[in-house]
């Protein structure tokens, strides 16, 4: 063990002779605070808004449910999870029950538990092994029922289910024949709304086929919000006469569509909905930050009240990441009486606060920080950046330098995001201010193909993994060399699934632009990654977005990085979760092998109990101990020694 300390220890002492100016940054955050567990996170009002709940770590460390009154002290653990933990939660009209989502090591099969707040007993609503299990559906006026999709009948399709809470009791309500991929319910929890990848929305009329509501363009970014209360009109974001995704009512009886909110240059975000009316009272847009449009005059008082609270974005929305609890209408975020708001800001230089905020009374109170300790450390700031691409798109992004750095050419990393039907915002990231700790500037690309720049920015991206996108992000690294922020001898890259695709692509496409890569869950095959696709992915979309294996054949094999190992300048740090459903990690392997086979530079970790992320703490602590050390060694930047890491489960391959 001395052996592996003492590496690290020398590796400092060498760096620190090679970047001196390095030494004027502040002192290193520790890993142990930018990625453990946060202190607390995700409150969420009952419905009858007597309750609190949230996100907390036990005494053995494992984020738990917890719950009090709503101004009490009598905060008390409801969960008692082993391992992974809870993250993914809400409440159940009835506000005696909490619904949480739980997977198997990474394997995205969940099933969906219900917790009595005050027996604390668990059921488990859908014991079927193998199955994939999301959350679609809920109503006030049935506050004992759930409508769950399940692929039970068939891995390929999902049908939906309405589920007793009380008793379990499961029957199918929703056939599914082939072409749905989200549906939508009325009060009554009748599925109304369903919508198939090709575009189309249908309803379902009383005991008649399904009828065609409405179609639209490849690329259109849609967002199905709901349906009003009367059950006759259907919101959802999509163009409208244009490119921009507007939130548009459809009106199902006779297909008619209005735009009730837009913006000139970028699509609808979300939408803040009431409870009980359905109303859509506020459209949030995700410009450079967070911009909210209100709807409804009788919230414009409280916005305005919330925007001068504290600085940053704030939300009333839940945050938006992936969730197998998809059933959209701010639940948990406002209780029915619409008199509590979960409020939370969040800023580029700090953690997320937390307030509940009393419509009544026009005052807020300031729950929690996820992450207090933060505030001890000064954290680097975000400033949104465009750039013209060399065929001329202009072409968004983000760039954070790290804190007190000199104005001289600087070791940078362009972290890559993921989707890539996604896009980098403004706020806190905690591997952004990882890294730049660690003394890099960071460039964060929002390339073409990426959401939220309307239809044709996205279908620009059509057809060009390692095409056009990638050229996006090399034309960021050299605006970033040209700006003079840069050192071009000690440019990295990294991300994670299509950033990991990214990694691989930057250094066996453009093998003089990067000194080095880290690549997490990486696709390095493109036809063996269309391949290896779960069973109730829809491959159509694959075959539309990157290319058909068939007719694209040999485009889809330039375009994959194992083609061109023998490209390969600058080392690579490669990482894959044993059980990643989305991206095998026979991708990583087959990589890691046809690397060895040509001698070139390659680390290797398969964390055996994670998936297509990495959710435990300490399998955190250990990857980004190895790819700071990584990083490191042939960057140049700072990083913090690590001693042995217990309880990770990566295995070096």
């Amino acid at each position: 063990m001395r052996r592996i300390v003492f590496l690290p220890i020398l590796l400092a002492l060498l760096i620190t002779g090679c970047a001196p100016q390095l030494a004027q940054q502040n002192r290193l955050i520790p890993r142990a605070l930018l990625f453990g567990n946060p202190a607390k996170s995700d409150p969420q009002v009952s419905p009858d808004g007597k309750y609190l709940s949230y996100l907390a770590p036990d005494d053995k460390n494992v984020l738990q449910i917890w719950v009090r009154t709503l101004f009490g002290q009598d905060d008390r653990q409801l969960t008692s999870e082993q391992k992974r933990g809870t993250r993914h939660y809400t409440w159940a009209y009835d506000s005696q029950h909490l619904i949480f989502a739980r997977e198997a090591d990474g394997d995205e099969n969940w099933q969906i538990h219900v917790i009595d707040i005050t027996s604390k007993t668990v059921r488990n609503l859908t014991p079927y092994k193998g199955v994939r299990s999301l959350l679609v559906g809920m109503s006030p006026h049935l506050s004992d029922e759930l409508l769950i999709a399940m692929n039970l009948r068939n891995r390929r399709f999902f049908d939906v289910y309405r589920v007793d809470l009380n008793t379990g009791e499961t029957r199918m309500v929703n056939r599914n024949g082939g072409a749905q991929s989200w549906w939508a319910a009325d009060g009554q929890l009748n599925v109304r709304i369903a919508a198939a990848f090709a575009g189309t929305i249908v309803r379902e009329r009383q005991g008649r086929p399904w009828k065609v509501a409405r179609k639209w363009h490849p690329g259109e970014q849609s967002r199905y919000i709901g349906l009003s209360a009367d059950g006759q009109t259907f919101f959802m974001s999509g163009a409208y006469h244009g490119e921009l995704g507007a939130l548009l009512a459809v009106n199902l009886a006779t297909g008619e569509e209005a735009a009730i909110a837009s913006d000139p240059a970028y699509d609808v975000e979300d939408a803040f909905v009431h409870p009980i009316t359905r109303e859509v009272q506020a459209v949030a847009f995700y410009k450079e930050q967070l911009e909210w449009q209100i709807l409804d005059q009788s919230i414009a008082a409280d916005f305005a009240l919330l925007r001068k609270l504290r600085s940053g974005d704030f939300t009333v929305l839940h945050p938006p990441y992936e969730s197998p609890i998809i059933y959209s209408g701010n639940l948990g975020r406002r209780d029915v009486a619409d008199r509590s708001w979960i409020v939370s800001y969040e800023n580029d230089d700090g953690p997320t606060h937390h307030y509940l905020y009393d419509r009544a009374a026009k005052t807020a109170t300031f729950l929690f920080s996820e992450q207090p300790r933060l505030d001890n450390f000064k954290l680097a700031k975000m400033r949104p950046i465009s750039y013209q691409a060399r065929d001329g798109l202009e072409i968004h992004g983000y760039l954070t330098l790290p804190e007190g750095s000199p104005a001289k050419p600087l070791p940078t990393i362009l972290y890559v995001h993921g989707g890539p039907q996604l896009r980098d915002r403004w706020g806190f990231y905690n591997t952004i201010q990882w890294l730049a700790n660690r003394g890099y500037a960071v460039l964060q690309v929002n390339y073409r193909g990426s959401t939220g720049y309307g239809r044709k920015f996205v279908q620009a991206g059509y057809k060009e993994w390692g095409g056009k996108m990638h050229d996006d992000l090399i034309d960021g690294v050299g605006w970033l060399i040209q700006e003079g922020i840069a050192d071009p001898r000690k440019i990295g890259i990294m991300g994670a699934s299509f950033g990991g695709y990214s990694t691989l692509a930057g250094l066996t496409l453009t093998p003089d632009v990067f000194a080095a890569g880290v690549s997490s869950v990486g696709i390095s095959n493109l036809i063996t990654h269309y391949e290896t696709y779960p069973p109730y992915w829809i491959k159509a979309r694959f075959r539309t977005r990157v290319g058909d294996p068939q007719k694209d054949a040999e485009m889809l094999k330039a375009r994959s990085p194992l083609s061109h190992v023998d490209r390969i300048k600058a080392p690579l740090l490669i990482v894959h979760g044993l059980n990643d459903v989305r991206v095998k990690a026979s991708e990583s392997e087959q990589m890691v092998a046809a690397m060895r086979a040509e001698n070139k530079p390659v680390e290797y970790f398969l964390y055996q109990d994670e998936g297509h992320r990495q959710w435990r703490p300490e399998n955190k602590f250990h990857f980004y101990a190895k790819a700071e050390e990584f990083l490191a060694r042939h960057l140049g930047g700072r990083f913090e020694p690590a001693d042995d890491i217990p309880g990770h489960a990566a295995v070096s391959k």
